[in-house]
């Protein structure tokens, strides 16, 4: 775990401010090729993003059903409520590295605003009390 005070924003401690909170929902990673007519679906689509291969986009589960997508692997999404400087450094480290020592899948999306994780929906509690506790030792240092 890298020290806490290498996660600092503006002389704010970001770990000790995480405040995580686990949505109910569940979403699914789907991929659409380029030339696919992607309609309403990029409407419903709580993230996007365009490679090279074809167009990620993040769908609530129900609607990737609806649109026929594989939904076996599904994620929630865990909001760390802390507002989190796009500049900012070692965030995004210090989470990825306790979900890994833990065997978490986690894949981040940095908005604007917070960071948003996903894992597996069936990991979501144990990701979200390991966020809890990091963010209540960070507060006691």
């Amino acid at each position: 775990m890298p020290e806490t005070s290498a996660i600092l924003s503006g002389g704010n401690n970001v770990l000790a401010a995480l405040a995580p909170e686990l949505l109910p929902e569940t979403y699914v990673f789907c991929s659409i090729s380029e030339v696919s007519p992607v309609g309403e679906r990029i409407g419903r689509a709580i993230a996007m993003f365009r490679e090279e291969e074809g167009v990620t986009l993040v769908l609530k589960a129900e609607d990737a059903a609806e649109y026929g997508f594989d939904v076996s692997l599904r994620m929630v999404r865990i909001v760390l409520k802390v507002y989190s400087a796009l500049n900012g450094v070692g965030l995004t480290a210090a989470v990825a590295e306790l979900m890994a020592a833990h065997d978490i899948p986690c894949n981040v999306i940095a908005a604007f605003h917070h960071d948003h994780l996903f894992v597996p929906a069936h990991r979501g509690q144990q990701a979200l009390e390991l966020l809890q506790n990091l963010q209540a030792s960070a507060a006691a240092d």
